[in-house]
């Protein structure tokens, strides 16, 4: 391995020169107490920054062996420490002068949550860092002297600052490795206890604004009805109380405003651990819970939607249903059956996002138009089989109509962001008044017990230089190939890093599936297991991580797939 001495020594012999001469700077120097990488060079100073890393030994890192002995401690420590060199980054961001993107340094920015990134890597206590550099130049000619300043005096105090145990604030770390232990208990006692979720008592859910995920100031803190109210022991938080949500059916009900609508987010966000002071730290949702709603336009591929929608006009098959636009309600048909099939174990429904005519039919509507003229088997005829057949919990915001009550285990009313259980009270009322919930018959649910046998084979994709190009476009989308990929409406992907992570999922299997049909679980489990033995980097190949990835789960590349155009 060469020495910073031979890396200086290599800096000043390449001053001046075309910028390509950076290239021969690759390589490993070994600095006091870390190791630094230059992984990968950019070509031009305006091109994508370097992409360099840094390893600091288990013995100069320090970290106790039990802050990383679990991969939910693992995953909460390498969070802390990837925001700990993002803060000191931040102080060093573009001092190094230049064209283009000269004196750019960065690492992922996290956010609200707790997710497993490429970007920082713990084996056995060894760290492992990757961010990106803008190599500096003027014009397209080499500037050493400020690349120097980078190297040998910015990475070593941003290192010191920010990656050696003795360094830091350990009660600090002390307590997020504390914080992510209760979280997995929780979750752990999520199955026990059959929960779908759990919301502590003063809990904050409402967000500062809609384009920020921090805590609102002031709000309401939550309080659980005193029937629903469960008590769990952590091993760090001590004695917690909060609402526990059962499976089954729960509806949530209430005036607009009054916060139904946060607290759904809260809990399709809860699959996913928070960080301290989030508000949302003790909001934990079964990590298989799927936000489900239509989605007009989205292309479906053969999927059986006939439980949903049957004997259409046009006799267009729906036991293997494909189109290019679907509409409101075969969309949510098709999320619907591809969340169940993907292993979802609750559907988190707003009524806001959802087709109407998927999701109830009024006894008028039912009297006036027969059930034989109506190819739609509304969501509430089918709700209660899915749970109890399926074993498929919903959790279901609505306002507009009381046909979901007759279908509700639980009923929870939300009055200015207070919550008030109201399931006894709405009973009551039902019996009172001798309804029923009248209607056409359910159709059967096996047909989603059905995970096999989705035989999907797909266009040949478009390729340069015989490579699958890949071009990221933030959270909401990707391009690979020819085709977009839109996921928009596949709302529980919080970063964009988690939408990287997907494009490399669903080119494994495209590749796969251009040579010939193959069943659509059998490819994404293989793909899953892979991940889960050999990491998210596993999915790129080369030398170097191109990309910065992010923790996604099984469900999101059932998700992806299910939305890509270019199946046959």
């Amino acid at each position: 391995m060469k020495s910073s001495t031979d890396l200086d020594r290599l800096l000043m012999a390449i001053h001046r020169k075309s910028y390509p001469a950076y290239k021969d700077l690759r390589g490993s120097y070994q600095f006091p107490g870390y190791q630094l990488n230059i992984d990968h060079v950019q070509g031009d100073p305006f091109a994508a920054p370097s992409k360099l890393s840094i390893q600091v030994r288990k013995a100069q890192a320090g970290f106790p062996e039990e802050y990383y002995s679990a991969p939910y401690r693992r995953i909460a420590l390498g969070d802390y420490l990837t925001r700990q060199f993002g803060k000191a980054v931040s102080g060093y961001m573009f001092q190094a002068k230049g064209s283009g993107k000269s004196g750019l340094i960065s690492v992922s920015r996290c956010g609200q949550e707790v997710l497993e990134r490429t970007a920082f890597e713990i084996e056995d206590g060894n760290l492992l860092v990757r961010f990106e550099v803008g190599f500096p130049a003027n014009g397209r000619t080499i500037n050493s002297y400020e690349l120097k300043k980078i190297l040998f005096e910015y990475l070593p105090e941003i290192v010191k600052k920010s990656l050696f145990y003795k360094n830091l604030n350990v009660q600090e770390i002390r307590r997020t490795i504390e914080l992510s232990e209760d979280q997995h208990v929780i979750r752990e006692e999520l199955k026990k206890r059959k929960l779908v979720a759990f919301v502590a008592n003063g809990a904050i859910l409402p967000r500062e604004s809609g384009v920020s995920q921090k805590p609102m100031k002031h709000a309401v803190a939550f309080q659980s009805p005193e029937s629903m109210e469960v008590e769990l022991e952590l091993p760090y938080k001590g004695k917690i109380t909060g609402m526990g949500i059962s499976e089954g059916i729960t509806l949530i009900v209430g005036g607009g405003y009054h916060g139904k609508s946060t607290l759904l987010k809260a809990l399709e966000q809860g699959i996913y651990p928070h960080i301290a002071g989030d508000g949302r730290e003790y909001v934990i949702t079964s990590d298989t819970a799927m936000k489900i709603r239509a989605e007009d336009g989205r292309a479906v591929s053969h999927v059986n939607i006939s439980p949903f929608i049957n004997d259409l006009p046009n006799g267009k098959d729906t036991v293997d249903f494909s189109t290019e636009d679907a509409s409101g309600s075969t969309s949510q048909a098709a999320n619907v059956v591809e969340a169940v099939q993907a292993g979802a174990g609750a559907l988190l429904i707003d009524e806001d996002t959802c087709a109407t005519n998927f999701m109830v039919r009024d006894a008028l509507m039912q009297a006036v138009v027969s059930g034989e003229q109506e190819p739609i088997t509304p969501f509430t005829l089918q709700a209660r089989d899915l749970y109890e057949k399926q074993g498929v919990s919903v959790i279901l915001v609505a306002g507009s109509s009381g046909a979901y009550f007759y279908i509700a285990d639980h009923i929870l009313q939300m009055d200015n962001y207070h919550t008030f259980d109201i399931t006894g009270k709405v009973r009551s009322v039902l019996e009172d008044e001798g309804q029923e919930n009248g209607g056409q018959a359910s159709i059967a649910l096996d047909v989603l017990s059905d995970r096999k046998g989705r035989m999907l084979k797909v266009r040949k994709m478009d390729r340069r230089k015989e490579q699958v190009k890949i071009k990221q476009m933030g959270r909401d989308s990707f391009a690979i190939g020819n085709e977009t990929v839109d996921l928009k409406y596949v709302e529980q992907l919080l970063d964009s890093e988690q939408t990287t992570t997907l494009s490399y999922c669903l080119k494994a299997l495209l590749e796969q599936m251009e040579v010939k049909a193959m069943d659509a679980e059998d490819a994404v489990d293989r793909l899953w297991d892979q991940i889960q033995k050999k990491g998210l980097k596993s999915l790129c190949q080369g030398s170097y991580l191109p990309v910065s990835m992010a923790q996604i789960r099984r469900q999101d590349i059932f998700a992806c797939l299910n939305r890509y155009r270019g199946i046959l």
